[in-house]
């Protein structure tokens, strides 16, 4: 074993007790299966009588057990060829055989007889021999002792291994299943070295944690007002904003007992493990109270009571969640702990679970807007070599939509991509490639694409290009490619204002530039194509919310049927659902119709668009300037601040992907 280096010292593996377990079991087992006649030869009561006796070759014969037949052959006999490739001269491990004897044995039928025989060949011959029986108790119940002691350590394995293994302290054996298997960090547990200032964006949140954090550092400056420490705060928000990272700056910056661990680690195979584990983790918390319990995923045991999607409700579950709900704010106190919870599911969670009382905060981590990117990117670019002119501001702009996961990811591939460049720092152009990459997809470049399905896309491409330029509130275009990138053959690149509400006409416009590709297919080529299968999705959840949710359209009115239909219920009548069927087709057609004149009125343009796709495969703003002129729609360096954002197309047979 490898030897570990430690403050320039040399330390030693410690020694396993293990080892020793091992080494006795093979002992015992070598013990069971070896033989103490291991060297006696085999043979038969005819060779006995007519080779060896007859001969006068016999020196003994012991009757063991009324039915095993020993015999030893006389020393000054072993030299004969009948018995010098059968019997060994080498003592063996454990007594038999030998030059000493008993050389060979055999199975007597008659033991009455063969017993009555060897009175008659012992005066005959001048042989010894003695009958006697063995005591075989001793050497079953020594067998029966290593069968149940394998047993034993065959199911001592399977317990520790259903339960988790040896890094809980003594929690490994199955009688300590029942016992938390949280972690503790900080007041002499481990550290995460993580604090505020490596969360980056999320101000909001961080000053509601912060609270906390201050709250159990100086306690008399709210006690003194009469305020009490909020029981428990909520992280709520999409996968990769930072809700894990802001609970474990928690546990950097608190400076008190700090307990983290998921909410699957409650869920157990055995019938009230969860529970149990509940009760000895809030039992550890409150015994170095002031403590912080964080559980992250808590949707894993806090879904609604009697709403479980399987048939009938899980028991176990609901009994886990019932532990908890009574330690949070139950009966009995619970002074000085803290509940910190995280999940991406809060719609899931049970009512009783969500009151004041247990989680008083609902903390809200939402996806970082371009400041916050601009400070994410702060973040993660502090390791990287990159170029000393690259423009953070630029990079934030680039990526719409982006979570703290995906902004990490994304300098990362950058760097990898520069790796393989084998350039010496990171550029801009690596960071564009990372985007196109983690949004579009690997690039394929031995892709096989006839030159029919090729003019077919640049055509699709360079319809959505020229009617998002003609609509006043559609998104800009600012790239387009027809390079293959994962499931698509074609892909374009926004800028879309950052807007928090959108009117009508905004949603005309972006639903006559999504369909602005078939439409282009129609007027090149007379007919249309499955390429535009993501174009028909989008458009028509976009008219499908106008009609039935945000109470847009003059006919269904100032209602809204947003989340009110549970099963196979309707909130509306068979009338209503036909009117609003109505409706979104009557508005898809009138947009597919528009964009079809746009590009009518503009075919020439249309087609010196596509041309440049097929001859460059990517072109970009100033080529569409080229073509159309300045764009009439844009405001002075209002929409510098939006964001470029990649409108992917995918359809089912991947024939034509556009």
């Amino acid at each position: 074993m490898a030897k570990k280096q430690k403050n320039n010292k040399t330390i030693k593996p410690g020694f396993n007790f293990y080892w020793i377990y091992a080494i006795i079991a093979v002992v015992l087992i070598s013990l069971t299966f070896i033989q103490s006649d291991s060297g006696i030869r085999n043979t038969n009561q005819k060779e006995f009588v007519e080779q060896m006796l007859k001969n006068n070759d016999v020196e003994r014969v012991d009757l063991v057990d009324r039915s095993i037949a020993q015999i030893t052959i006389k020393k000054e006999s072993l030299s004969k060829d009948f018995y010098k490739n059968k019997v060994t001269t080498k003592k063996p491990l454990l007594g038999g055989g030998g030059i000493n004897g008993p050389h060979f044995k055999f199975q007597v039928l008659n033991s009455e007889s063969f017993a009555d025989q060897l009175v008659v060949w012992g005066e005959e011959y001048n042989i010894e021999y003695k009958a006697y029986n063995t005591n075989k108790i001793g050497e079953e119940i020594f067998s029966w002792l290593i069968f149940f002691g394998i047993m034993l350590a065959i199911w001592m394995f399977i317990m520790r291994r259903v339960t988790g293994g040896g890094g809980m302290g003594g929690g490994s054996q199955i009688f300590n299943v029942g016992k938390s298997r949280a972690k503790m960090f900080g007041a002499q547990g481990e550290s995460t070295n993580t604090t505020f200032k490596d969360v980056a964006g999320l101000e909001g949140a961080k000053e509601e944690v912060k609270e906390i954090v201050d709250f159990l550092k100086h306690p008399k400056k709210y006690t003194d007002l009469g305020a009490k420490i909020p029981k428990g705060a909520l992280l709520v928000g999409p996968p990769g904003t930072g809700k894990t990272l802001l609970a474990k700056a928690v546990a950097g910056e608190a400076k008190v007992p700090f307990f983290s661990l998921s909410g699957s680690d409650f869920v157990e195979m055995f019938v009230g493990v969860g529970a149990s584990r509940v009760r000895d983790l809030f039992k550890q918390a409150k015994e170095k109270s002031p403590s912080i319990i964080f559980i992250d995923e808590i949707d894993a045991i806090g879904r609604a009571r009697g709403k479980n999607p399987n048939m009938g409700s899980n028991d176990e579950r609901e009994n886990t969640l019932n532990q908890l709900l009574t330690e949070m704010d139950g009966f009995g106190t619970n002074s000085g702990v803290i509940i910190l919870a995280a999940t991406n599911r809060a719609d899931v969670l049970d009512s009783a679970l969500m009151r004041a009382g247990r989680f008083d905060r609902q903390i809200y981590a939402d996806m970082p807007d371009l400041n916050e990117r601009k400070e994410i990117f702060d973040v993660h670019l502090k390791p990287l070599k990159i170029d000393v002119n690259l423009d953070k501001d630029f990079l934030a702009k680039q990526t719409p939509g982006f979570s703290g996961a995906d902004i990490a990811n994304l300098c990362n591939e950058a760097a990898l991509i520069a790796a393989r460049k084998k350039k010496t720092v990171i550029e801009k152009q690596e960071f564009l490639d990372a985007v196109d990459r983690i949004v579009g997809g690997l690039e394929k470049k031995n892709k096989i694409i006839t030159p029919e399905e090729k003019r077919a896309i640049a055509v699709h491409e360079a319809g959505h290009a020229t009617v998002s330029w003609m609509c006043e509130y559609a998104s800009p275009l600012v790239k387009v490619t027809i390079v293959p990138r994962g499931k698509s053959l074609g892909a374009a690149w926004y800028l879309p204002e950052e807007r928090q509400i959108t009117t009508a006409e905004q949603l005309l416009d972006e639903m006559c530039a999504a369909l602005g590709g078939r439409a282009a297919e129609f007027v090149e080529f007379g007919k249309i194509s499955t390429g535009a299968l993501s174009d028909l999705e989008k458009v028509t959840k976009q008219a499908h919310a106008m009609v039935s949710i945000y109470g847009l359209n003059e006919k269904i009115g100032n209602v809204s049927y947003y989340n009110m239909g549970e099963g196979f219920t309707k909130p509306f009548s068979e009338k209503t659902a036909a009117l609003m069927d109505d409706e979104v087709k009557n508005i898809t057609d009138i947009q597919y119709q528009r964009a079809i004149k746009i590009l009518t009125e503009n075919k020439d343009k249309l087609n010196q668009l596509a041309d440049k796709l097929i001859e460059k495969e990517v072109i970009f703003k100033e080529d569409l300037e080229a073509i159309f002129g300045k764009r009439p729609f844009d405001k002075p360096e209002t929409v510098s601040e939006a964001m470029l954002e990649e409108d992917i197309k995918t359809d089912t047979n991947d024939d034509l992907t556009v």
